[in-house]
């Protein structure tokens, strides 16, 4: 009920004056659709899929304003802490008039309400209370799902790329109105063409391919070169090789050491939140057992009781792990760093858990000897490749 409440603060009353005539769109459907907003604020970007089959006077209105600059140098002028973001009054330019916030640029279009959820990303109108045809230049954002305001508000855009964005600017520092105590400003926001979606270099490449690549994990003890191994887990070696050019392995710690034997790390509740990009990348992976023995450097896929529940933790031998051969998926050796991977199997530990922290800080994917170029994201998950207790579906 709080976050109801709370919620309704985003529609504004406003005093009763003339109401021009409603805007209608000067693009058809076809020329609005497969275009997207990219909206650069001083705490990061995010980028807006339009709905114009759902919405088009509210699409041709944003991308109208779009196009006059009419949003560069406003502000997200009130948030609610992991529920909405609300911004694109024309008076938010102006910090003398703070207390006129959220009552400009209302009054321009008539309700195109629709059934698209008002779910996480979800870009809607702002309305003046009762008024269901008040809409205008102000807009919320869905920081995550909102389902007590289905069906109440024009729908006419979604997030599709930087919600954890929209998340960091909803959680702010505020005051019990949700006026941000610092302002968030929105710097540009460019309407463009919806561009293809992103190659994934290694969907289609052979096992001869992978095996040209190379992972450099960049630790605060120093740096460790892996080298798949394609020839015996083909899938693993592939989707471990997406994960880390995605970034989800950068800031995950190493959150277990058995010195003589293991560390680990790769741990999704060892880092920082994924975003929603490299979240789509996370899946279990099918056990890709082998006669690979586990000897000092070979990297295995961890996981938890049920053999295909690996996904994204993975241990290192430093000593002889052969208790674990044809159990685990080895796909991965290490080729340069054994050193620092037995500093830091050197580390005080309490149990299996480091006492002084080490971190991945970056893992990058390079082809051999060329750097390839990295794609898109941030994470890790779980895994007990002998012993100790499970966290989650992989093992701590």
């Amino acid at each position: 009920m709080t976050r109801i409440l709370g919620l309704l603060v985003l529609v504004t009353a406003t005093q009763a004056v003339p109401r021009p005539a409603p805007f209608q769109s000067p693009w058809s459907i076809d020329q609005m659709r497969g275009k997207q907003a990219v909206v650069q604020t001083s705490l990061g970007a995010f980028v807006i899929e339009l709905l114009p089959e759902a919405a088009p006077n509210h699409v041709g209105h944003f991308m109208t304003l779009a196009a006059e600059g009419a949003y560069a140098g406003t502000s997200f002028h009130r948030v609610i802490r992991y529920g909405i973001i609300q911004g694109g009054d024309p008076l938010s330019r102006d910090p003398a008039k703070a207390a006129e916030y959220g009552t400009g640029g209302l009054n321009r279009l008539r309700a195109e309400v629709h059934a698209e959820p008002m779910t996480a990303g979800a870009v809607a109108a702002v309305l003046v209370p009762n008024r269901p045809d008040s809409g205008g230049a102000q807009f919320f954002i869905c920081a995550t799902d909102q389902v007590a305001l289905q069906g109440q508000y024009t729908v006419f855009g979604r997030v599709v790329e930087g919600i954890e964005v929209v998340q960091a600017i909803s959680a702010v520092e505020a005051d019990v109105d949700g006026r941000p105590a610092a302002r968030v400003e929105i710097r540009t926001v460019t309407i463009r063409d919806t561009p293809p979606p992103p190659r994934d270099p290694f969907a289609e490449a052979t096992g001869a391919e992978l095996s040209a690549y190379r992972v450099t994990l960049e630790t605060t003890k120093g740096r460790v070169e892996l080298a798949v191994l394609p020839d015996k887990a083909l899938e693993t070696s592939r989707q471990f090789l997406r994960l880390v050019a995605a970034g989800v392995y950068d800031g995950v710690a190493v959150h277990r050491v058995v010195p003589g034997f293991v560390i680990q790390t790769g741990a999704l509740a060892h880092r920082p939140p994924l975003t929603a990009a490299q979240q789509k990348l996370i899946r279990n992976l099918p056990p890709e057992f082998s006669d690979t023995p586990n000897v000092p450097g070979v990297v295995s896929m961890a996981r938890g009781e049920d053999p295909g529940s690996g996904s994204t933790s993975f241990f290192i031998c430093v000593g002889e792990c052969r208790g674990l051969d044809g159990q685990y998926t080895a796909f991965a050796r290490v080729t340069a760093g054994m050193d620092v991977v037995q500093a830091i199997a050197l580390v005080p530990v309490d149990g299996e858990t480091p006492k002084e922290p080490v971190t991945v800080t970056r893992a990058v994917v390079s082809s051999f000897p060329q750097r390839l170029q990295r794609v898109d994201a941030h994470g890790a998950a779980g895994g007990n490749p002998g012993g100790g207790e499970h966290d989650g579906q992989d093992a701590r």
